[in-house]
Order: C-alpha cells, then sequence, then structure tokens
C-alpha cells in the first residue's frame, strides 16, 4: 500500500495545501480533506477535482456532500489543461522535493506531513510567484515586428490573498504573527534537513504488518 499527496490550489492566490494519505481508504481521504479545511484560511466555496473516477464518484461526493455551501464540479477526462494550476503544483511542490520515491510505511507518511506543514508556511508566506496582470498589444513600426508585452505582479500566496478580504481580522493577525517570528532561510533549512531524514527511513517489508489508521491526524482510530 503506497502514499498519495491530496492537494488543493486556489486559482486566484495561489495558496496551496498539501497531505500524504497511506492508501485510498475513504477514512484516509476524509482525514486529509479535514486537515486541510481546519488549516486553510479562508472558506472553501468550490471544489474541481483532477482525479481517478473512484475518488470523485464514491470518496469526493461523499465527504463534499457534508457541506451543501461547496460546489463540487469536475475536469473533463484526458484535458490536464482543466487543472493546470494542480499540474504545475504537483510538479513544483511535490515532486521537485520528493522524486519518484515510494513511500508506503506509517513513519514515512507521519514524517512527510511534518515536512508538507513546514513547506505549507513556507511556499505560501515567503515564495512571491508572477501572475498576469496585463497584455498590451504593440503593433508593428520599422524597427521591430508587433509584438505583445506582458506585465507581471509577484506577490506571495499570502499577499494576493490578504487582498481579497476573505480573511478574517483574527487568522490574518495570528497568521501575521507566525510570519514575522519565522526565519525564512532557517526553514528552508529546516525543509531539507526533514527530507534527508525521510530518506533514510526504511520501506514496509511483506513480513511486517501496520496499522494504517496511526498516520490519522486523531492517531490510532479503534
Amino acid at each position: 500500500m503506497a502514499s498519495s499527496t491530496v492537494q488543493m490550489i486556489d486559482v486566484y492566490s495561489g495558496w496551496s495545501e498539501r497531505v500524504a494519505i497511506l492508501g485510498r481508504s475513504y477514512r484516509a481521504m476524509e482525514d486529509g480533506f479535514r486537515r486541510i479545511l481546519q488549516r486553510v484560511p479562508f472558506p472553501v466555496s468550490h471544489i474541481h477535482p483532477d482525479n481517478g473516477s473512484e475518488f470523485f464518484n464514491d470518496h469526493m461526493r461523499t465527504f463534499w456532500a457534508q457541506y451543501p455551501h461547496v460546489q463540487l464540479s469536475r475536469s473533463r477526462p484526458y484535458q490536464k489543461n482543466d487543472n493546470r494550476f494542480v499540474e504545475q503544483k504537483n510538479s513544483s511542490l511535490v515532486r521537485r522535493y520528493l522524486g519518484d520515491i515510494r513511500l508506503d510505511t506509517v513513519a514515512q507518511i507521519q514524517a512527510l506531513n511534518a515536512i508538507y506543514a513546514k513547506l505549507w508556511l513556507y511556499n505560501n508566506t515567503f515564495q512571491p510567484s508572477l501572475r498576469l496582470i496585463e497584455k498590451t498589444y504593440l503593433p508593428a513600426t520599422a524597427e521591430r515586428p508587433a509584438r505583445l508585452k506582458r506585465k507581471y505582479s509577484a506577490l506571495t500566496p499570502w499577499q494576493r490573498l490578504c487582498a481579497t478580504g476573505t480573511v478574517s481580522t483574527e487568522v490574518q493577525q495570528l497568521l501575521q504573527l507566525r510570519i514575522d517570528i519565522t526565519n525564512p532561510r532557517q526553514l528552508r533549512q529546516d525543509i531539507y534537513t526533514a527530507l534527508d531524514q525521510l530518506f533514510t527511513l526504511p520501506g514496509a517489508t511483506p513480513e511486517h504488518t501496520e496499522n494504517v489508521f496511526e498516520t490519522l491526524a486523531a492517531g490510532q482510530q479503534p
């Protein structure tokens, strides 16, 4: 039984959430979604998933049916550009750090979620990203051919999110305080140190069984 990463991206701000789960049971998926909902600093209003039919038709619909205010839609089959934001972050925020390593033990999943918690703060609050804000058509002249002039903004997802007014004052103050007392250089070093430690953890062996529910946020389940 291998791990998967549940990742959610806010289209407007670029805010990203990630949770590692062991297996594809409903309880594991439910735990991942609840972790994200407890941590995301703004209300979720729409989910546009890009995943296998087993998740959408069963786990996705079952879980999000508990939140009638959340609209649920789905991507078209074989159309990756329907969810290009997640596709891009899968590359830059998951594969870039983990590569193609297989993680299949409780200890590995717990260590990976600790790393994702650090990446949550580092990427959302300290790493600016470019966003296209304006395109201007410049006609051809005697000196140069016609072209498009593009103008970009470079802000962190947290800065873009605060500008929307969707974050409550209390949440904004608490997270901003955490940002102010965090050394981003040290946080980055902590991430890579934790990755080195993760890669030393042994994988699963056939003769050893584990309780996958120990990976849930609430710990061991009855």
